[in-house]
């Protein structure tokens, strides 16, 4: 903890924060069972919670720096080549009040319904060697944007306006490219998989990913033609059964996965189905429905 305390005091200007910092992260370790700015005060043996919040609250340090830090020591840390991967989704904090920033009644999965509550969405790194959060975006709903006063007494500046939660995925993915550091997979519920903007991103960027989708979200077959997502899981077997399905370890390599034999019809007889997951450029997971021992479409 020391080495990571002496890694980011050169963001903090003073001497008070930057000592009453590691005082705060020890207690955000520790093994409390409520973590606020009382408890986490009281377990620095302070008397009242005013110095850590003015540390979150109104102490001058750099922000977006310590989160570079925070970056490349997980990175550093917990960084492998096999089995890294970068994680994108978001989490609900439940709130009681309307003066926290971006705070709304808003659907949340920590309750599965609609909550008062503030929405984050995050970057994590995730391998063999352990997992940790690497970058952070808070979501404004429109009812927080389109009102530049109320944004302006929570503290939010001008210039930030309305994102959705995937374009906050994706600034942070830019982040983490633009430093070199997006150096594995990327992998994300729907919310983000259905998002044509955000599967472009990667694409463009040649960034490796799986992503989630709804079985109605519309998808480009390697043939070029737009086919829902369940229509393609049929034609690779997956309605008729998990059992038809392998697990792969990912690889450079192309590797064929035989997924068995799709159902016999009246007018048809019954045909093996395959698939050829690879990476591409663009990458992600190129699906080729194999009939009749000839690949209808291509990739």
């Amino acid at each position: 903890m020391d080495a990571l305390v002496e890694l980011i005091s050169g963001r903090f200007r003073r001497a008070e924060p930057r000592r009453r910092v590691g005082a705060y992260l020890r207690g955000l370790l520790a093994g409390l069972e409520r973590k606020n700015g009382w408890t986490v005060a009281e377990h620095a043996g302070a008397v009242s919670p005013d110095g850590m919040q003015r540390l979150l609250r109104t102490a001058d340090w750099d922000i977006d720096g310590v989160r570079d830090d925070l970056r490349g020591y997980v990175l550093d840390e917990l960084g492998d080549e096999a089995t890294g991967v970068f994680i994108v989704d978001e989490s609900g904090f439940i709130k009681k009040g309307v003066r926290s920033a971006g705070v709304a009644r808003q659907y949340t999965g920590t309750t599965g319904k609609i909550d008062n509550c503030q929405i984050g969405v995050f970057l994590a790194y995730s391998s063999a060697r352990g997992r940790a959060l690497i970058d952070r975006e808070l979501y404004l709903p429109t009812a927080w944007t389109e009102d530049r006063a109320r944004c302006t007494a929570a503290g939010i500046p001008d210039e930030v306006g309305f994102a959705t939660k995937p374009q906050l995925g994706v600034a942070m993915l830019e982040r983490a490219h633009a430093a070199a550091a997006l150096t594995g997979w990327v992998t994300a519920d729907e919310v983000y998989g259905q998002n044509p903007s955000f599967r472009g991103w990667l694409a463009a960027h040649q960034v490796p990913y799986v992503l989630a989708t709804r079985n109605d979200d519309m998808l480009t077959s390697p043939d070029g033609h737009r086919r829902h997502a369940k229509t393609l899981a049929v034609l690779a077997g997956y309605s008729d059964g998990a059992a038809g399905w392998e697990r792969r370890a990912r690889s450079a390599r192309p590797a064929r996965i035989r997924l068995g034999h799709r159902r016999a019809r009246p007018d048809r007889p019954a045909a093996r189905v395959g698939a050829l997951a690879r990476k591409l450029s663009p990458c992600g997971l190129d699906v080729v429905v194999e009939e009749a021992g000839s690949l209808r479409g291509g990739g």
